[in-house]
């Protein structure tokens, strides 16, 4: 995403980040860039920022995300996995599952590394129970609601006719 001077040749490092839009995207580029390498906004120049679109959304599919993030008081690991159809998807729940459970606010979470995980490799009990190809979701309370008639009204207010 930056092409940068270094030692008199150009580099060209490449992110994959999850951001809202771009601006925060290119925000978050600069953050990590900075951390790795030393460099700075005004040393570098984004040459694009594009998002990238899954090519089998149609099916659901366990994600693992390695991430780190500061607590109160101290950095963490963390593994966390979760079935989503995309992997962005599979990222925002992420970040809210952080913010419910560890109160763990979008910039002090990051992302290490993210993949697909086969089903025999899951490792979490909320997401194994879901691999039952036999399981149901019943509706228990279903409430038959009267038709809802739009034009029997009893006291309907008309124009007055002019002519």
């Amino acid at each position: 995403m930056s092409a940068t001077v270094e030692n008199g040749k150009e580099a060209v490092y490449r992110l994959h980040l999850f951001a809202p839009n771009a601006t925060v995207a290119k925000s978050r580029f600069w953050y990590f860039v900075s951390q790795f390498k030393k460099l700075k906004r005004a040393n570098g120049e984004i040459l694009s920022c594009k998002q990238i679109h899954e090519k089998n959304a149609a099916t659901v599919k366990n994600f693992g995300i390695w991430i780190r993030y500061d607590s109160r008081s101290l950095t963490h690991n963390l593994y966390k996995e979760f079935r989503d159809v995309t992997l962005a998807g599979a990222v925002t729940q992420m970040y809210q599952d952080m913010a419910a459970r560890y109160r763990a606010r979008f910039r002090s979470v990051q992302i290490l590394k993210t993949a697909q995980v086969a089903s025999k490799d899951c490792k979490r009990d909320s997401v194994k129970t879901l691999h039952n190809r036999k399981i149901a979701f019943p509706l228990c309370h279903k409430v038959q609601r009267a038709p809802i008639r739009k034009h029997r009204v009893s006291f309907k207010a008309s124009k007055p006719q002019t002519w």
